[in-house]
């Protein structure tokens, strides 16, 4: 099925990635798993701290670290991190030759550095007890999204 749809992450001409797992069924690339996600990130993925911002129209808002780590588990690669204000980082995938962010687009038209960033690893993020069960509440909605997937089929539906 071709996708006709228009994505305005960061890198979304060139993510295409294969999967290295059998979960998650009708993921098959990260517009796949975009698609899946645009319809479980919620305030309760959003890290507690930017919540109060957190909207239906600005989806991606708080939810970068736990979105690239389940990323990292369906595609492999790195996970890096654009410090930000307050020792934070934004987080993004690099797999092989292909770097991409799926929640580039809540900084709206704000210009992040995707260079000479530093990797970031999963068990400093999960340190954090909220953050690793907001990364656990994410990857249980998306099993329960994908489980109800015919064999065979893409996530992606065309806009009717």
């Amino acid at each position: 099925m071709t996708k006709d749809k228009a994505y305005a992450f960061y890198g979304s001409d060139n993510c295409d990635c294969s999967k290295i797992t059998e979960e998650y069924p009708g993921i098959t690339d990260p517009k796949d798993l975009y698609d899946a996600l645009e319809s479980i990130w919620c305030a309760d993925t959003c890290a507690p701290r930017m919540r109060d911002k957190w909207t239906e129209d600005n989806k991606t808002w708080g939810q970068c670290s736990i979105t690239a780590f389940l990323v990292q588990d369906i595609f492999g690669g790195k996970v890096y991190g654009i410090p930000r204000e307050g020792g934070n980082f934004h987080c993004y995938n690099v797999i092989g030759e292909a770097l991409f962010d799926l929640t580039s687009e809540q900084f709206g038209g704000e210009v992040l550095s995707y260079e000479d960033n530093p990797e970031q690893f999963r068990e400093v993020h999960f340190a954090k007890e909220e953050k690793r069960q907001r990364y656990e509440l994410l990857k249980k909605r998306l099993k329960e999204k994908t489980d109800l997937m015919p064999p065979g089929s893409s996530y992606f539906l065309p806009d009717a």
